[in-house]
């Protein structure tokens, strides 16, 4: 379904080929809002092969502009997924981001959830761009252990973009920029409970409990999205 100019995913996980080299992206409101400024992330998010809707407000699009109910399916739906499936074939999963820190509760997690599962991971430099050296020895770690799912985790826009730009070097088979499920799989991050979930509230308790990193999403990036979707609808019944 095309959502202002992006092909959402509607569908169930369960028909993605997982045999096809192919990236996953998620889009939510603050995305969308800040991929109208940068062009290179904007790019990212459109040459997804599967852009997943993982907020309320993309479901809320859905409903407002095509009255189509869509499910909403989060980063951390995915990494579950994904997960699950590596399970049944004894796969390989490298996570590139974070702490070191995280990285290592990560792998300890996963030992004991999924001990068939090969891990391998890698923590970059804290800054808002690589120079060359850097990028090779990222992508070395990442090729050398030629994972099945590469997860990105380094928050938006950074993270796709950089899974883009180094799409055509990296060797895996699924990648996908999941952002926040690092520290929520390490634990670093207590994500809210289902019934704020199924409430579609979800956003209001992470911001309740990190109002500084959270503020521009919900008080600046989500009121712009509520108002494209309102043109957006007004130019349709035009």
């Amino acid at each position: 379904m095309k959502i202002m100019n992006y092909e959402v995913f509607v569908n169930n996980l369960g028909v993605v080929n997982l045999n096809k080299k192919q990236i996953i992206n998620t889009i939510n409101p603050h995305s969308y809002i800040t991929a109208k400024k940068d062009l290179k992330f904007c790019e990212a998010l459109q040459q997804s092969d599967i852009l997943i809707p993982d907020g309320s407000g993309i479901v809320l699009a859905a409903k407002v502009i095509y009255n189509k109910n869509i499910t909403k399916i989060t980063g951390q739906d995915l990494h579950d997924f994904l997960l699950k499936k590596m399970k049944e074939k004894n796969g390989k999963v490298f996570y590139m981001g974070s702490s070191r820190e995280t990285l290592m509760k990560i792998e300890k997690r996963m030992s004991k959830e999924f001990p068939n599962i090969s891990v391998s991971s890698f923590s970059p430099p804290f800054k808002s761009q690589f120079n060359e050296e850097e990028n090779d020895i990222i992508i070395e770690k990442i090729n050398s252990f030629d994972p099945d799912i590469l997860f990105i985790g380094m928050t938006a826009p950074k993270q796709e973009k950089w899974l883009y730009q180094n799409k055509d070097r990296l060797n895996y088979t699924v990648a996908c920029s999941v952002g926040a499920v690092f520290d929520f799989y390490a634990g670093t991050i207590k994500r809210p409970s289902k019934l704020w979930i199924n409430l579609h509230l979800e956003w209001l308790i992470r911001f309740l409990k990190e109002p500084r990193r959270l503020w521009k999403r919900n008080l600046i990036s989500l009121p712009l999205f509520l108002f494209d979707i309102l043109v957006y609808k007004l130019k349709i019944k035009v």
